[in-house]
């Protein structure tokens, strides 16, 4: 198994185990999407609690890469996923943050 791989399961069970849904497809094309930044300890996580990097998954994932205006939808998405997946997970993986994301706002396109 690669490194990718697993990665991707990693990022499956730890979504199985919180009971979100996903599709195992998109997952992978988002994970793939995060590049090298997955293999980094602090850059494959997001910190719910630190208001400068919820304005980075904010300014360079919802509105760069998913290309959607900034307005208080956004705030509140990224708000009802830390709550999702739980604020006292310490380990809220990057790409599973963006995969919620990108389907929340019906984004998942962006990565077919």
């Amino acid at each position: 198994m690669s490194k990718f791989d697993e990665k991707v399961a990693q990022y499956s069970k730890f979504m199985d185990d919180k009971g979100l849904s996903y599709d195992l497809n998109l997952l992978k094309a988002v994970t793939k999407g995060l590049g090298p930044s997955i293999y980094k300890r602090d850059a494959e996580t997001v910190s719910g609690s630190d208001a400068k990097e919820l304005a980075t998954v904010k300014n360079n994932f919802l509105i760069k890469k998913l290309g959607l205006p900034d307005t208080d939808a956004l705030d509140t998405a990224i708000a009802k996923v830390i709550e999702a997946i739980g604020k006292s997970e310490r380990s809220k993986y990057r790409a599973v943050v963006y995969y919620m994301l990108a389907v929340e706002f019906g984004k998942e396109s962006i990565y077919s």
